[in-house]
């Protein structure tokens, strides 16, 4: 890996954490909690498709030895791929941002989906050798998934391992929710108007997550009918409505828990469980322990 200082006496060097998983497959974490900006480079061949996600602040790419920046905000991934010339990471870490990038060589990408190219829009024979962009949300079983990468805890021994499943759990994730947003697929998606509706439901449904309203409640809200609505939803976000709430729901109780500011009623009540043991049920259902397993964890 080559590191170097920028030339901004404000940003520091640092390094990623690498993890080589196998032949082909890296996965890259970064957790800034300092106070300044921290930037990391890494020289990328060509052979390599990026995938990025800011799990926490924000970040940015420099391109053309900083002369144009591509910025990365929380809960957003950026895939880059570009098989005409290197694409090196430089990236600037801001403040309290977290980031986690899975590179993986075109040749092992292709093994994955030898039988479904046409599915994967840059794997297409029109465009084996253009390069390729694109942003997009990070959803919360992929948000999960994230953070379980990025707080790895666990004994070194079997970290690649962990980390190899995680990597491609998280790109099965990634495609599943691409194939759902596939606008060619789905004329519905072609209308602006409709997605920046299907936003402002997910959008209404986080910020209201303790008492959020009915389908019918938030169609009406939004100004679709309640059939468009959970197409549309199914369609950006990869899930149903409230099957994205559950898990968004669980994320917010896992890192209240793990800040250790409430205890566990008062978690349960932060996300709309009136009752602490339909809350513990919830979390082991999401989990597979209960929250105050999950604590002990932790220590």
């Amino acid at each position: 890996m080559n590191q170097e200082l920028n030339s901004e006496k404000s940003i520091a060097k640092s390094t990623f954490n690498e993890t080589s998983v196998e032949d082909g497959v890296i996965v890259l974490t970064f957790k800034n909690e300092a106070s300044e900006v921290q930037s990391a480079v890494k020289d990328i061949d060509s052979d390599y498709i990026q995938f990025h996600f800011c799990v926490k602040g924000s970040s940015q790419f420099l391109f053309n030895e900083g002369r144009y920046k591509l910025n990365i905000l929380e809960e957003n991934s950026l895939l880059l791929y570009n098989p005409q010339r290197d694409l090196p990471i430089h990236l600037e870490i801001n403040p309290h941002s977290w980031m986690v990038s899975i590179l993986i060589s075109i040749k092992k990408f292709h093994g994955f989906f030898s039988h479904e190219a046409d599915y994967i829009t840059f794997l297409s024979e029109d465009n084996r050798d253009k390069k390729y962009y694109k942003d997009g949300v990070i959803t919360p079983s992929m948000a999960i998934v994230l953070n379980q990468l990025i707080n790895y805890n666990l004994n070194q021994s079997i970290k690649e391992l962990y980390f190899k499943g995680k990597a491609y759990e998280l790109l099965s994730l990634y495609f599943n929710r691409s194939e759902d947003a596939d606008v060619e697929q789905c004329p519905f998606l072609v209308d602006e108007t409709n997605v920046i509706k299907i936003r402002k439901a997910k959008d209404i449904i986080v910020a209201r997550m303790a008492e959020p309203p009915s389908l019918q409640e938030l169609a009406d809200e939004i100004g679709l009918s309640l059939k468009k609505l959970k197409e549309g939803f199914k369609q950006i976000y990869g899930d149903s409505v409230f099957s994205f709430l559950f898990d968004y729901k669980m994320e917010v109780a896992r890192k209240l828990l793990e800040s250790g500011e409430n205890n566990v009623n008062e978690v349960g009540l932060k996300v709309g469980y009136s009752a602490s043991s339909h809350f513990i049920s919830a979390f082991k259902k999401k989990y597979g322990t209960t929250p105050k397993k999950y604590i002990m964890s932790l220590n």
